[in-house]
């Protein structure tokens, strides 16, 4: 990425995607041709997803290691990159000097609705997380808008007693309304733009899609519900 686009981030150690970054043209990658009409731009590229989650691993590695821990894992668009940053740990795991027991829960949030962030916010499979007091959790969600959603989960996680509560986001937007929630463990901070891929989804559609990419307008008139 081009380096007056992307920077590192000073807080976080995450990488800063710029407002004036306007991605990768489309016939760089491979991608199912079936939505060759639906993007506008690849924004980050897998190879790139997948080196980042690595360095994430790394840095939990670092904090949590040797520590029993719960890892929460936020469906739908939650889980590739759950599973990518667990299956990292995991190898980490067998060569380094300490290692990470892990169990995995999963819970589903419902809150957009097209493009549209709803005040609703519904936790399905979280009806009774007792198991968590005294516990270890690492929330993994995989995009952080205004933030209102992971505070809201983080207050009933709360609820239940944990020892510690940490959150690993793939994706940060830049957003005028962000209520100060920021990750402990940053992917990549990106404009508030609505993005699709690597199990992220609008309306269902393009969980198929390994890249992170931008949506076109067309699509979402063509996908709206």
């Amino acid at each position: 990425m081009a380096d007056a686009a992307v920077q590192p981030d000073a807080r976080s150690g995450g990488i800063v995607i710029n407002d004036d970054w306007s991605g990768y043209t489309l016939d760089l990658f491979s991608y199912p041709t079936h939505y060759s009409d639906d993007l506008s731009s690849v924004i980050i590229p897998h190879g790139v997803i997948m080196d980042r989650i690595e360095r994430l691993a790394l840095d939990i590695m670092d904090d949590l290691g040797d520590h029993d821990i719960v890892v929460l894992c936020v469906l739908k668009g939650g889980y590739q990159f759950c599973v990518d940053l667990v299956d990292r740990i995991k190898a980490l795991s067998c060569n380094f000097d300490h290692t990470i027991p892990m169990k995995v829960h999963f819970i589903r949030l419902k809150s957009y609705l097209n493009d549209q962030s709803t005040p609703d916010l519904h936790i399905v499979g979280a009806e009774d997380m007792s198991f968590l007091a005294e516990k270890n959790v690492l929330i993994v969600e995989a995009i952080i808008g205004t933030g209102k959603t992971m505070n809201t989960l983080l207050k009933y996680v709360k609820a239940f007693r944990p020892k510690m509560i940490k959150v690993a986001g793939l994706l940060v937007k830049r957003v005028p309304d962000n209520s100060g929630c920021f990750p402990d463990y940053v992917g990549f901070e990106i404009p508030n733009w609505f993005v699709v891929g690597y199990a992220l989804d609008y309306n269902e559609y393009f969980r198929d899609l390994n890249h992170i990419c931008v949506i076109n307008e067309s699509a979402k008139m063509k996908y709206k519900i």
